[in-house]
């Protein structure tokens, strides 16, 4: 079911809401950012997240195919969400960090699917062999 979040860097100087279904999954990959950033993601489409505060406070780190910007909070260095276009998934995306979420329960995450992606490989759709250290 669709419900709207709140979500923050850790230093809130970044805020948005999002419209999310956590029922119909999250993700996490093995790629070289998602590894290092622990990051797990809830994909949206554009029009489900809204900035509230912090623009200003943004910085942006791109590489490789430059299809993904993904933003961090200057000052604490969270990465609260990032965006891009990728044809693959749609198009247009924001993901969301589900652990920056800020009014989700415990046993909503813990209920919550989570899809696992070998990115480090270049097959996104299949799971790696080894997920639990994700």
């Amino acid at each position: 079911m669709l419900k709207i979040y709140h979500g923050s860097c850790h230093c809130g100087a970044v805020r948005f809401e999002a419209d999310i279904d956590l029922a119909a999954g999250t993700g996490k990959c093995n790629c070289s950012i998602c590894t290092k950033r622990r990051a797990w993601g809830a994909l949206l489409k554009p029009d489900q997240f809204r900035l509230l505060s912090g623009a200003d406070n943004l910085s942006d780190y791109q590489f490789g195919t430059k299809s993904g910007h993904h933003r961090f909070c200057k000052t604490c260095g969270v990465a609260s969400f990032g965006d891009g276009h990728v044809e693959a998934i749609g198009g247009d995306y924001v993901s969301v960090n589900v652990n920056c979420l800020d009014d989700v329960s415990d046993q909503e995450l813990a209920e919550t699917p989570v899809k696992f992606g070998n990115g480090r490989d270049n097959a996104w759709w299949e799971p790696p062999a080894v997920t639990s250290y994700l």
